[in-house]
């Protein structure tokens, strides 16, 4: 495994920076090589990231309007699969990456003196940017299936930063206790799997009966997922779900970083 200098002891020039700086910068080298190791391995390369669901999608479309056609979801229902199941994507990888966020890199972990949390955050950075790199792909779809835009499209950012948000708050819970449970990483794949199928990523919020839209909105990826539709489903929008969804992400960070800080001496010795 080749080395990477992260700022520790022996670095001189991270050294010379402030420490947001040097903590910045480590923090985009390390998600830089992550890219970089993921990508150099593959003779397609990007086409990977933005393969699978692709793929995921084409299934469900295939699936929900040309076996069954039951109306679940809006059409162009591709556009609405792909507006869900692409911030699926980013949640989905660097929640179970994390799993292996300092398994997978021990010695490095041990040795360098920059704040463990940056293992953790440059996996949720990595799978952010898969996901900004495979939105062309979105508006390609978009344009071709004729979905129409709505000035709601303006919400897409904050979708954004609070699913960052919620990414990091659940991947800083994973990752420490992994250490210690070691069963928890197929455990962590389980409830993802439910969480698949019970997220609005096939279907709308409006499609659940009534009784569970309430239920569904304590489901943070359902506020969240309904922000990145606004945008050519204005409908899909529902400002309480959001409300519960960024409250629930901050909720869960500030739990991660408790849960992190509480255990970090503890993962050190045991990796």
């Amino acid at each position: 495994m080749s080395t990477v200098s992260v700022g520790s002891e022996g670095d001189a020039h991270p050294l010379q920076r402030t420490p947001l700086l040097r903590y910045r910068h480590s923090l985009w080298l390390l998600t830089t090589r992550d890219l970089k190791v993921r990508y150099s391995t593959s003779a397609l390369g990007y086409v990977w990231s933005v393969l699978d669901p692709l793929v995921m999608a084409g299934i469900y479309w295939f699936v929900f309007t040309q076996v069954f056609r039951r109306p679940v979801g809006t059409e162009p229902y591709i556009v609405f699969l792909l507006t869900a199941l692409l911030a699926w994507m980013w949640f989905n990888g660097a929640v179970s990456d994390s799993t292996r966020a300092f398994l997978k890199d021990a010695k490095l972990v041990r040795s360098t003196m920059i704040p463990r949390t940056i293992w953790v955050n440059r996996i949720v950075l990595s799978k952010g940017i898969e996901f900004l790199l495979a939105l062309p792909v979105l508006a390609l779809f978009a344009i071709v299936f004729g979905a129409q835009v709505s000035w709601e499209l303006v919400y897409f950012p904050l979708a954004i930063l609070l699913q960052a948000i919620l990414t990091c708050g659940v991947a800083l819970i994973v990752a420490p206790l992994v250490v210690f449970f070691r069963d928890l990483e197929r455990a962590v794949k389980l409830v993802l799997r439910f969480l698949f199928y019970a997220s609005p990523i096939i279907y709308g919020v409006e499609n659940l009966p009534e009784q569970l839209h309430v239920w569904a909105a304590f489901n943070p990826l359902s506020g969240i997922f309904g922000l990145y539709r606004a945008g050519f489903f204005p409908h899909e929008l529902d400002w309480f779900n959001v409300i519960v969804s960024a409250v629930m992400s901050l909720a869960l960070l500030a739990t991660g970083l408790l849960v992190f800080r509480a255990s970090v001496r503890q993962v050190l010795k045991e990796i």
